[in-house]
């Protein structure tokens, strides 16, 4: 009996430590910009990399040094923000080119690193092509305007395949999204060892775009959600629902968001889907009490009860 008594005790103990185990964060994300629209001091940007390595990668570069400033006065950052962005930032994955989601990495690129761009063909067209040129800054890019200064390195992303990011511990796929047809933007599927997060960059309803973008993507990351193995999803919520349908332009409402959520919820495991944080992002201020209008209208249509998350710019967030 006694015997019987310790198996049992040890048993439990061991489900005790996997359950322990499998909650530990895998992933941390420091937010350096969380909005869209009018403040230039808070535009979408996110440093991301693996739980135990400081080797990270921006998703987005809306807004660089006032953010990485206001991550080491929170304490989530310790050093300087020049030297952080210098060191610690190995490269920038750029889901669409417009200014709230590249002026952070135009406006410093004078004083960084060398390091990769990553990004898919269209984007790299329209950075090459209108930003780093001597016409309106200096090219500090491997392409395009002579003289290239070749500080940064442009890597052409593919649907088809995942990309190693050079410097870290991580990888990515990229899924096309429609951003106000015919202009496009990009999903970030980025992997460490076995476990996955998914950055979503500006995209409309697949009802209102007359697409099928963000369907594929659910289906494709529908099986590591049943596995447990997507810890997020950054999706962005410009609007409150009452913005006239031809003033989204190419963005989300509450309502548009969990229709899209629940096609998603349709193909996986409710319990599964409930484990994986929705982080909210690029909410545009453009008046008075706007963000927490948006912030309510998500809550009350929550109706999957899953996981909202809304960052703030400098604080940690552990998935």
């Amino acid at each position: 009996m006694q015997l019987y008594r310790n198996f049992t005790l040890c048993f439990l103990f061991f489900l005790l430590l996997a359950k322990v185990s499998q909650a530990q964060p895998v992933f941390k994300v420091i937010p350096l910009g969380v909005k869209g629209g009018t403040d230039e001091s808070n535009l979408s940007s996110y440093m991301l990399a693996p739980i135990h390595s400081d080797n990270y990668v921006c998703l987005d570069a809306g807004t660089l040094n006032f953010g990485l400033q206001q991550a080491v006065k929170n304490g989530t950052l310790k050093g300087f923000a020049g030297t952080i962005l210098k060191n610690n930032v190995k490269g920038y994955l750029i889901s669409h080119p417009h200014l709230d989601h590249v002026a952070g990495l135009i406006i410093n690129s004078p004083d960084d690193s060398p390091k990769n761009i990553y990004a898919l063909p269209f984007c790299i067209d329209v950075l090459k092509t209108h930003y780093f040129t001597w016409k309106n800054w200096a090219n500090f890019a491997n392409e395009g305007d002579q003289p290239t200064l070749k500080k940064y390195h442009y890597t052409a992303l593919d649907t088809a395949k995942e990309t190693t990011l050079d410097n870290t511990e991580m990888t990515v796929k990229p899924f096309l999204l429609s951003h106000s047809k015919p202009y496009q933007s990009t999903a970030f599927l980025i992997r460490s060892k076995d476990d996955y997060l998914l950055y979503l960059g500006d995209t409309g309803a697949d009802e209102m775009e007359h697409a099928q973008n963000l369907y594929r993507l659910w289906q494709a990351v529908a099986p590591l959600i049943n596995s447990n193995k997507l810890k997020a999803i950054f999706v962005e919520t410009s609007f409150p629902d009452e913005q006239p349908t031809k003033q989204l332009f190419g963005h989300l409402t509450p309502s548009l968001l969990m229709k899209e959520l629940d096609v998603l919820g349709k193909m996986t495991d409710a319990k599964s889907l409930k484990q994986v944080y929705i982080v909210i992002t690029h909410m545009k201020p453009s008046a008075e009490q706007v963000e927490e209008k948006i912030r309510k209208e998500l809550e009350t249509q929550n109706k999957l009860n899953l996981k909202l998350v809304f960052p703030q710019q400098g604080k940690l967030l552990l998935f």
